[in-house]
């Protein structure tokens, strides 16, 4: 697979574009079109891109190959193309990693960037609640995962990956619960449209503190 790099820097460019209008929102209209204006300006918002070389990590076994070998729930054969490639090999750390959270293991991921650390505890919480679906426990109270963040922006990024690979998914709920998370839900809901124009909000996700205090996500 080639990467353009030039493409994916203009990507990059674009989302902080977008996490900056996002997470500072402007009521006043004149100060928010200079901010806008400026944001598609000249504005030096980045620098580069700076390429680095660095030798590709070793490829492991793929998603479908761990559910036919019993590793994973056999429900992630229902993940579409976009959400999870089930015949891309994963890095081999994160065949390594999901073979020992499999056996109820403790582990501690110590890679490099972009190596796919999110992975390596995101599918074995995804594979315990799809075992739960089998089993008919996860209509059942209660948060099964926590994800600790030291910043919000993180905690956001996380939340689009959430959506894309839940989406098909509604049994399984998820709420980000932040200090930027808003009490009601009509008010997280305007909040959510000012964030993310034109994404459709899932019926799983809570966005709200009343709705995660009503009903805590199965991921929060």
């Amino acid at each position: 697979m080639s990467i353009d790099p030039i493409k994916v820097s203009e990507r990059i460019e674009d989302e902080y574009r977008s996490y900056l209008r996002s997470s500072f929102p402007i009521a006043d209209a004149t100060l928010n079109r200079d901010f806008d204006r400026q944001l598609q300006g000249e504005f030096p918002l980045t620098r580069g891109p700076l390429l680095e070389a660095t030798p590709p990590y070793e490829n492991g076994a793929s998603v479908r190959d761990l559910v036919e070998r019993g590793v994973l729930s056999q429900g992630f054969l229902e993940f579409s193309e976009e959400a999870l490639p089930l015949d891309r090999p994963l890095y081999l750390h994160q065949e390594e990693a999901l073979l020992r959270a499999a056996d109820g293991r403790n582990l501690l991921i110590a890679t490099g960037t972009g190596s796919g650390k999110t992975e390596c505890f995101l599918l074995p919480i995804v594979d315990a609640l799809l075992r739960e679906k089998e089993a008919g426990t996860l209509n059942q109270p209660g948060v099964r995962a926590m994800l600790l963040y030291p910043m919000n922006a993180l905690a956001n990024d996380q939340l689009k990956r959430l959506r894309v690979l839940l989406k098909d998914f509604p049994e399984i709920t998820f709420g980000r619960y932040t200090g930027e998370t808003r009490q009601t839900t009509k008010k997280a809901e305007q909040d959510f449209r000012s964030r993310y124009p034109g994404v459709k909000r899932l019926e799983n996700e809570l966005i709200s503190r009343d709705e995660i205090n009503e009903g805590p996500p199965k991921i929060l």
